[in-house]
């Protein structure tokens, strides 16, 4: 069966980035077609960063994806048994998610990966974990240049 990639991390629900990823990893696990080196991270690096966030556990968001439910359904059933994000928290946490690897300590995570994946000239694209999963995958990443402030000489 050939390979298959699951959405982009900055694909949303309800606001709620790298949720729809996360259920798609599932599916795709399932049908025996995720990459190699994506099954040692199911339920752990940003898909625990997520389920943390629902206050919910890998295994039961598992068990409803390969039931056959919805994005919606799953993620209606995340905030009726975890934690239940306001609106303001999942805006909060969206936003600290598509920014992951700028300007914070996971900056050197991206150099070291780009170098991993012989992608080094694609450097001045990939801002954030996100954009590096995006080149990786080979899609292109969002154009954020908009929303910088210009450098004041």
């Amino acid at each position: 069966m050939s390979e298959k990639f699951p959405r982009s991390p900055y694909d949303a629900i309800n606001g709620l980035v790298y949720f729809p990823r996360m259920l798609d990893k599932i599916r795709i696990h399932a049908e025996g077609a995720l990459p190699p080196g994506y099954e040692e991270h199911l339920g752990h690096g940003f898909d625990l960063r997520c389920l943390t966030f629902l206050g919910v556990k890998y295994e039961d968001v598992r068990k409803l994806v390969l039931a056959g439910e919805s994005d919606e359904a799953v993620l209606e059933w995340c905030h009726e048994h975890g934690r239940g994000p306001t609106v303001d928290e999942i805006e909060i946490w969206s936003g600290f998610m598509m920014k992951r690897g700028w300007r914070d300590d996971a900056s050197e995570r991206i150099a070291f990966r780009l170098k991993e994946a012989g992608l080094e000239h694609r450097a001045p694209e990939a801002a954030t974990m996100f954009d590096f999963i995006d080149i990786d995958e080979k899609r292109t990443p969002p154009d954020f240049t908009k929303w910088e402030q210009p450098r004041v000489k």
